[in-house]
Parts: structure tokens; C-alpha cells; sequence
């Protein structure tokens, strides 16, 4: 029940202060159709609902579900599979985010298919099973995040100036997709699974960092998308 409760204060948290915003806004600025005001403040509340269903099903099922699927792989003492598995559980995981496929829908309607949905969630899915693969890869030789960082930013500036400028501003935004409310618990649930195995008491400081590699795959992946289609 405690979490129950503590999971519906903080979805009202996080959606009462937009939604006072906008109701001030109606009353004061925008005026807008009565009909549309109510729609919005439905929305909210089904928002509401769906996000507090979500967050206990990611802190029921998920969370504790990544955290054992790692540790699991660890335990192969098998390279080759920590790093196969992130990468599959990596993409998978990416393809049913749900702000991907507000992005890839949006993106084909402003380039009027010219950037297909399926193409977009394709290459952003393979470019965080990369990532977190590599990042596997990290905390099994313990390598400092620095390196990788660097260098994987370092491409995204070489492949920034070659892409066309229109894909620039799209890429930063797919990046933006392993922010999302599925991505992030899954992959460092993950992450802290492995390192808790193999690094033991330093996995809170060698299970975090994979969210923000993740993130530089889509953005990877889409300029390379951009090249090809320039």
C-alpha cells in the first residue's frame, strides 16, 4: 500500500503543476473552445491513471526483473553473452519506449514520409543496444567512462559537420528517447545487476553512467542516417 501511495503522490506531483499552468493560461490568455479545455483536463486525468499503472508495474516487474537478468549474465562468466544480451535487451527495450514512437511519428509527418517511422526506431534501437553493450563491456575491464564519453562525443561532433543540418536537431532529440519512462529503469536495473556481481560494493557508483552512453547511440545513429540519406 506505501507504495501504492508514494507512486500516486508523485505522478500528482508531476502533472498538478502543468495542469494549474495551463488552466491560468485558459482563464487569462488563451481563451481557448470550452471543448477543447475539457478534453485537456480528461486527458490529464487518464494521463494520470496510465502513469501511475506504469511506475508500479516498473518498480513491481521491471526494475527487479533487470537486476536479475544481469546478475544471471554475470554469472555465464561469458564476455561474449554480457555483451550480446545488452545489446538485444538494449534495442528491445528502446523499441517499446514509448516517447520513440511519439518522435519517429512526429519526424514523419514533418518531413511527409520522407524519414519513415520504422526506418527512424530501427536505427535509434540499434544505436542504444551499442551503447549498452559497449557499456557492459565497461564494467566487466572496469573502463573509465571518461574515455568513452569522449570519444563517442568526439564522433558525434566529426558526423554532426558531415550530416545534413536538418538531421542535427533530430538526432539530439532521439537521444533524448533513453530518458524515457521504460529505457531508463530497465537499463541501469541492468547495469546495477552486473556490476553488484562482478564489482560488488562499488556497483552504485560502476552501474551508473549507462544511461547517459546509451543516450549518445540514437544521436550516432541518426547522423549516420543523415549521411546516408545526404
Amino acid at each position: 500500500m506505501n507504495n501504492i501511495k508514494e507512486t500516486v503522490l508523485e505522478v500528482i506531483y508531476s502533472i498538478l503543476p502543468i495542469a494549474i499552468v495551463i488552466t491560468i493560461l485558459q482563464f487569462t490568455v488563451i481563451w481557448l473552445p470550452m471543448e477543447a479545455f475539457v478534453q485537456f483536463l480528461i486527458g490529464v486525468l487518464f494521463v494520470g491513471v496510465g502513469l501511475t499503472l506504469f511506475l508500479l508495474g516498473v518498480n513491481v516487474g521491471l526494475l527487479p526483473v533487470g537486476e536479475m537478468i544481469g546478475s544471471a549474465l554475470t554469472k555465464t562468466k561469458m564476455i561474449w553473452v554480457i555483451v550480446f544480451f545488452g545489446f538485444l535487451l538494449g534495442a528491445v527495450v528502446t523499441f517499446a519506449e514509448p516517447d520513440l514512437r511519439v518522435l519517429s511519428s512526429q519526424i514523419e509527418d514533418v518531413s511527409e514520409g520522407a524519414i519513415p517511422q520504422s526506418i527512424l526506431i530501427t536505427s535509434v534501437a540499434i544505436g542504444v543496444g551499442i551503447f549498452v553493450a559497449l557499456a557492459m563491456f565497461r564494467i566487466v575491464f572496469n573502463v573509465p567512462i571518461i574515455y568513452l564519453l569522449g570519444g563517442g562525443y568526439a564522433l558525434v561532433f566529426i558526423l554532426a559537420a558531415l550530416a545534413p543540418n536538418s538531421f542535427v536537431p533530430i538526432s539530439f532529440d532521439a537521444g533524448g528517447v533513453t530518458t524515457g519512462p521504460l529505457t531508463v529503469p530497465f537499463i541501469l536495473a541492468l547495469g546495477v545487476g552486473v556490476a553488484t556481481v562482478i564489482r560488488g560494493k562499488t556497483a552504485s557508483s560502476d552501474g551508473f553512467g549507462l544511461v547517459g552512453l546509451a543516450s549518445i547511440g540514437p544521436i550516432l545513429s541518426v547522423l549516420i542516417l543523415g549521411v546516408i540519406y545526404g
